[in-house]
């Protein structure tokens, strides 16, 4: 068996570092003391060890080391926190209760001089006051994580897929609709903000190409159709009473009633050919046809709407973006919110 001497003067093989592990593994095992304080007995199965309180504060805190420990730059981070956990919840419909998949993006923001959070005790909160998927839920969790670490904002976002019934537009036949939605809870020193956010799918006409068509049809006697593809509006409203995420999708179909159907016989298809025809719009169009009517729904505040018409004429999508109030306006548009405008 190799030795390694403390005064050797070359660099040990593979070999000979391979036994000194197996020399220390062995002695671990034989229920030896440490030796010169370097080499604790190591166990070699896993224990079933109980915790108490007293074991528990015997534990390391890296998160909550002083701020000697902070590596970079010791500034305030804006945010910082959990992304992709996820978990069931009952959401509220006019139908009755609806188990949704939730998918949930919780941040604080963190002071210079503290070296970190405690991500685990954001789940903890969430998981003891978000029982319901509602914004009373959400604000509890969210402030009492926020008093727990001394955090001046917090943030929760929770999105889900939320399924609807609805009717086809002649033969009233029935389907599911599902919307890709959100609730978010900003809190900071004022107070919460509750945003809905909805992604709302249509059939866009373009009334240009309508026009050029009927212009084909009358002036020569050709026959034309006018180019039409599926778009959407990524519809984000701050909301002072009591919105439902159902509100916001009877006002975009109110402002926009061409949206992409479920269940089609040939009498649907032919009717939805006669809706496109009558509300044909523009990207520009989208916008502010939504924003007139967010700003006649009561209970609502600051929005932003954004629209992406992916053209069948292009090879390109046509975008717009408006905002209302300051907590949605920004002089530089979110460089990844267009290519995420895909229906």
């Amino acid at each position: 068996m190799n030795v390694l001497k403390p005064d050797i003067d070359r660099e040990p093989t593979e070999a000979e570092a391979r036994a000194a592990l197996d020399v220390l593994e062995r002695y671990s095992l034989s229920g030896q003391p440490a030796i010169g304080g370097y080499y604790p007995v190591f166990a070699a199965s896993y224990p079933d060890h109980p915790v108490d309180e007293a074991y528990r504060a015997t534990l390391p805190d890296m998160q909550n080391g002083p701020a000697s420990t902070i590596r970079g730059a010791d500034r305030m981070i804006q945010h910082v926190g959990v992304s992709g956990f996820r978990v069931p919840m009952q959401v509220a419909t006019r139908a009755g209760p609806r188990e949704v998949d939730v998918d949930v993006t919780g941040t604080v923001s963190l002071a210079a001089g503290r070296k970190g959070i405690n991500m685990s005790r954001l789940l903890r909160s969430f998981y003891d006051h978000a029982e319901r998927l509602d914004f009373t839920s959400v604000e509890a969790a969210l402030d009492a994580y926020r008093q727990e670490i001394e955090s001046a904002d917090a943030r929760l976002l929770l999105r889900f897929s939320l399924p609807l019934r609805v009717e086809s537009l002649r033969s009233r036949l029935t389907g599911w609709q599902y919307y890709d939605v959100a609730m978010e809870v900003v809190h900071s020193e004022a107070g919460p903000r509750r945003i809905l956010h909805l992604d709302y799918v249509y059939s866009s006409t373009c009334p240009c190409s309508l026009e050029l068509s009927e212009h084909a049809r009358r002036v020569r006697g050709q026959l034309a159709t006018p180019h039409s593809q599926r778009s959407l509006a990524r519809i984000s409203v701050e909301v002072t009473d009591d919105v439902t995420l159902e509100d916001l999708i009877d006002m975009a179909r109110a402002r926009i009633p061409t949206e992409t159907q479920v269940m089609v016989k040939r009498e649907d298809e032919q009717a939805f050919a006669e809706l496109n025809a009558a509300n044909p719009v523009f990207v520009e169009d989208a916008v502010r046809l939504l924003a007139e009517g967010l700003a006649a729904l009561p209970g609502t505040a600051d929005f932003r709407v954004a629209a992406s018409h992916q053209e069948s004429l292009h090879n390109h999508d046509a975008v717009s973006v408006l905002t209302h109030g300051a907590l949605f306006a920004a002089a530089v548009p979110d460089l990844h919110l267009f290519p995420s405008l895909t229906a």
